[in-house]
């Protein structure tokens, strides 16, 4: 495998602050489940990560923490903390490659994705989920149902957070849902490269059964997007939570009767952030928005963006959220909404784009290309809600569910 301390190209991968015996580290994981195993890492060494950038060797790294961040380390225990990155596969060479490969594999060859958060976000017995859908739809009255819907944002975040908006956008968006002989669920992609868009012609299943993935239409999206860019990817939708989370809900709403599904994994629109315009004009997603309209055009097909709105505070690297703070971010979320409800998808990005994404939010590509496939569209707001992601109160994610008629 050669010398992994050889100039180390760090993957992408998930990070945790923890506390542990009043000392802080950071926890390092891996998003395609390559290994189930976790690094802790001492916060002052965690620079050791971003240095991990392919360009520098073990020498140079060591320099870079000493001169950047005035850490001092040893020479051996680097070593062992880059050795310990690769046996877990945690860096781009070729040992990851080799175990990427065998995991698609073994991916592709199974009857189905089966459902990866049971028993950890919610019960793997469908009656005891029933009995917790329930729960939460009887904590959380509601309008009437929606007769005419074409869409739905739904939240992604846990259950145990994001229940009540889970439970009150499902039960209006019910009549449609269960009329539906398509469900598009676009998720948002948290580890896909930017402008990505990643299929699966893998089925997902649920705690009630399987949703059959709608192959030709996968087909049809492979050739507009090009079949490698198209799986690239594929792999994360075995360990993305976004897809499965909405999929879930929606094979409860539809009372475990299957439906045609196509699974979408949607990366990061920063580039288009970053350049001032709308992803629109970008010519691999135009054909991409054409391709999905094709699809739903005389099928009872309803568009799902399992996305969630902001992630502020400590918690993703940002300051301590005071009341000011949680005025400015609502503020911020309601301007955002207001283009979701009117079908405005260039407003929306333009939203985004106006607060160059402060609030880091990690449902703009399913939402923003959800509302581009079904425009003209307009909608109204089902809930919104305010998630804690720290102890100390200081971090939130903000999640909201919405119908598109």
């Amino acid at each position: 495998m050669g010398d992994p301390t050889r100039y180390p190209r760090l993957r992408p991968v998930d990070l945790r602050p923890i506390v542990r015996n009043g000392r802080r580290y950071v926890v390092v994981r891996d998003p395609l489940r390559l290994s189930e195993q976790m690094v802790m890492i001492p916060q002052p060494l965690a620079p050791v990560l971003a240095l991990c950038d392919g360009t520098r060797d073990l020498r140079a790294i060591r320099a870079a923490l000493m001169v950047r961040y005035g850490v001092r380390v040893d020479e051996e225990a680097l070593r062992s903390l880059i050795a310990t990155l690769d046996e877990l596969c945690l860096l781009e060479n070729e040992r990851f490659r080799e175990a990427q490969a065998r995991a698609l594999e073994i991916y592709r060859r199974a009857p189905f994705r089966p459902p990866m958060l049971a028993e950890e976000v919610y019960p793997e017995d469908p009656t005891a989920l029933r009995q917790l859908f329930r729960r939460f739809e009887e904590e959380a009255p509601g309008e009437d149902p929606e007769e005419d819907g074409r869409g739905l944002v739904s939240p992604h975040i846990d259950y145990a957070r994001g229940g009540r908006v889970y439970a009150r956008v499902w039960r209006r968006a019910a009549p449609f849902v269960r009329e539906a002989d398509l469900a598009i669920i676009l998720g948002t992609d948290h580890y896909g490269e930017d402008r990505s868009i990643t299929l699966t012609r893998q089925h997902y299943a649920t705690p009630f059964g399987v949703l059959p993935t709608a192959q030709s239409i996968v087909e049809a999206l492979a050739q507009a997007l090009g079949e490698e860019a198209a799986f690239a990817g594929e792999l994360r939708h075995r360990g993305e939570h976004s897809i499965e989370l909405a999929a879930v809900w929606l094979h409860a709403t539809r009372e475990g009767k299957p439906v045609e599904t196509v699974p979408i994994l949607c990366g990061p629109l920063m580039s288009f952030i970053q350049e001032d315009r709308d992803p629109i004009s970008d010519p691999v997603i135009a054909r991409f928005i054409e391709t999905m309209r094709a699809a739903i055009a005389g099928r009872r097909a309803v568009i799902v963006a399992a996305g969630d709105l902001a992630h502020v505070g400590p918690a993703f690297g940002g300051r301590p959220l005071d009341l000011p703070g949680q005025a400015r971010l609502k503020a911020d979320d309601e301007a955002l909404i207001e283009r979701m409800a009117a079908g405005d998808a260039a407003g929306f990005f333009e939203e985004i784009r106006r607060t160059k994404d402060r609030n880091n939010v990690c449902g703009v590509s399913p939402i923003y290309l959800a509302l581009r496939i079904l425009e003209p569209t307009t909608g109204e707001k089902v809930d919104y809600a305010l998630c804690p992601a720290d102890e100390q109160g200081t971090s939130v994610v903000s999640i909201c569910g919405l119908i598109w008629r």
